[in-house]
């Protein structure tokens, strides 16, 4: 970013936060206590849904869904939380796990509300919050890197439900852990629910030889009832086109004059992320209020943009505006990632964007 601009900002304004500046330590207990679901959902519910009229699979999700809910309100599957006798667990058949799937998995493009229902079902299933966990696909592969695979199954087997945002396989060793995770939460009576752009038959087409690991794919197929939401994206329905980018000198006064506002050229903020575990992501942004970005271009190759996917997400969860000069998001990526086997996440990432690039319109005008 240019010298100029940032003199003539400092010359009147406190120096904004750097996010290249930031490298966060997130502590495992951390992990767990988060495992909720995010700011922006908070309170949502499944009345605050708004249905489509001209899409009929958004009104039987919300029904679906709500009788999936009511179903959770009993004991816990696997008799869990009540204390027996010595003797009487010695002798006791172990509960039957329930036939059919434990399990339900919400299948739509980007923007059709699927992370809304997610946790509006978290907040209906009448548990007390320890007992729900809530998280992203990252975020619970993370918590066993963090916990251990046999400590991470203790510490969610008591619960009646966990949900998995954003559910993908981006490579084999994620497809074996979360398919012998599920199985084993499945088998201590946890319900499952789960959102993605893909059904779950066809996770890790285009990515890795999904071929090679199908019978792990089928196992976690099996845990889950589809339910496919159709309809456009919702972020952008019958809302003004995004605002352009700004002038360098626009976004370097707004970020001098937005108090826990970041600024960072983008470049090097893309760097930075390489040096951050895209766990971190969310910690990395505590307590900013706005993100600022100059000189967006480009991004290089495939794992810098999964990368910056991942920091969208975090920042959409939290309500973190974004305001940027350069290229507008909606050429962030090139058209062969646009074409390829991630291109749902990115066409995902620019959706986010353009919202939280609408949402900062308000910095520059102030």
């Amino acid at each position: 970013m240019s010298t100029r601009a940032i003199t003539e900002a400092a010359s009147t304004e406190a120096a904004p936060l750097s996010l290249c500046a930031r490298e966060p330590h997130v502590p495992a207990d951390r992990l767990v206590a988060e495992m909720v679901p995010p700011p922006r959902f908070d309170s949502v519910r499944f009345d605050t849904y708004i249905p489509d009229p001209n899409q009929p699979s958004q009104t039987e999700a919300v029904e679906v869904l709500s009788t999936f809910a009511e179903g959770l309100g009993g004991a816990h599957a696997s008799g869990a939380g009540k204390r027996q006798p010595v003797l009487a667990r010695l002798f006791a058949k172990k509960p039957a796990v329930p036939t059919g799937p434990r399990g339900v998995y919400l299948d739509g493009g980007y923007g059709v509300g699927k992370t809304h229902l997610l946790a509006s079902l978290w907040h209906a299933t009448p548990a007390e919050p320890a007992l729900k966990a809530f998280g992203t696909f990252v975020e619970l592969t993370n918590l066993v890197g963090a916990l251990g695979f046999q400590q991470t199954v203790k510490t969610l087997s008591g619960h009646r439900l966990l949900c998995i945002d954003e559910f993908e396989l981006d490579d084999p060793g994620d497809t074996v852990l979360v398919s012998s995770l599920l199985s084993r939460l499945v088998e201590e009576g946890v319900a499952l629910a789960a959102t993605s752009n893909t059904l779950p038959g066809k996770l890790g087409e285009g990515r890795f030889a999904a071929a090679d690991f199908l019978r792990e794919i089928q196992g976690l197929s099996a845990h889950f009832r589809p339910l496919r939401i159709d309809g456009e994206d919702y972020r952008h329905r019958g809302l003004p086109e995004a605002p352009a980018p700004y002038a360098e000198e626009q976004v370097v006064r707004a970020a001098y004059a937005t108090p826990g506002a970041s600024l960072d050229d983008f470049p090097h903020l893309l760097d930075h992320l390489a040096k951050v575990h895209p766990s971190r992501y969310g910690a990395l942004t505590d307590d900013v209020t706005a993100v600022c970005l100059t000189e967006v271009t480009p991004v290089p190759d495939q794992s810098t943009a999964l990368r910056l996917v991942v920091l969208a997400d975090r920042l959409y969860d939290r309500e973190v505006p974004v305001l940027a000069s350069g290229l507008p998001f909606d050429r962030l990526f090139s058209e062969e990632m646009l074409k390829g086997g991630y291109r749902k996440k990115y066409f995902r990432a620019i959706s986010r964007l353009t919202a939280l690039a609408r949402d900062a319109k308000g910095l520059v005008e102030q």
